[in-house]
């Protein structure tokens, strides 16, 4: 597959490129080399980017539904307002990474680390969050309705305003967290650490 004159395989390194628009539906990107790329805009719906090293990435409005971005590296990207309807992120580093305003619904971010990741106004209803690692990430105003997170790490997190509706939080730890205004109504809260 040839996009914007960058011939795209798995492993590829693609490092600093400008794939900003570009359309990349299916691709197959495993463990490709993207860091510091720009991917602004991008149609990446069903691609597979497995392991990729999108480290400081520009990914800002990507379309990245039902993505396959398990272990990757996005720490320090900017993914505001993106697409990750669906999306498979477990056990992806997205520390530092920018999420405000993203889609979130019914990703799979289980053993994520999302430590200090701006998550202000994403929508992460349905996500699965068990076992992430959200240690002060900014989740102001976020949608957590039905949201999994047992086991999770919100030590320090900022919740203000945070929507928690049936959201499960079975042995989350939640010290420090800042819970002003956050709806908890039907939270499932056993064996919470606060």
């Amino acid at each position: 597959m040839i996009v914007n004159g960058h011939k795209l395989e798995p492993s590829a390194d693609l490092v600093g490129a400008n794939l900003s628009g570009a359309k990349m539906n299916n691709a197959n990107l495993y463990y490709a080399k993207l860091t510091g790329a720009n991917l602004t805009d991008a149609w990446l719906t069903d691609a597979d980017l497995t392991g990729a090293i999108l480290t400081g990435a520009k990914m800002s409005n990507a379309k990245l539904t039902d993505a396959n971005l398990s272990s990757a590296k996005l720490s320090g990207a900017i993914l505001t307002g993106a697409n990750l309807y669906g999306a498979d992120l477990n056990n992806a580093n997205l520390t530092d990474a920018w999420l405000e305003g993203a889609n979130l619904t019914a990703a799979n971010l289980t053993a994520a680390n999302l430590s200090s990741a701006k998550l202000s106004g994403a929508n992460l209803y349905g996500a699965d969050l068990y076992g992430a690692d959200l240690t002060g990430a900014d989740l102001t105003g976020a949608n957590l309705t039905y949201a999994d997170l047992t086991n999770a790490n919100l030590s320090g997190a900022n919740l203000t305003g945070a929507n928690l509706t049936d959201a499960n939080l079975t042995y989350a730890d939640l010290t420090g967290a800042k819970m002003i205004d956050a709806n908890l109504s039907g939270a499932k809260m056993i064996d919470v650490t606060r």
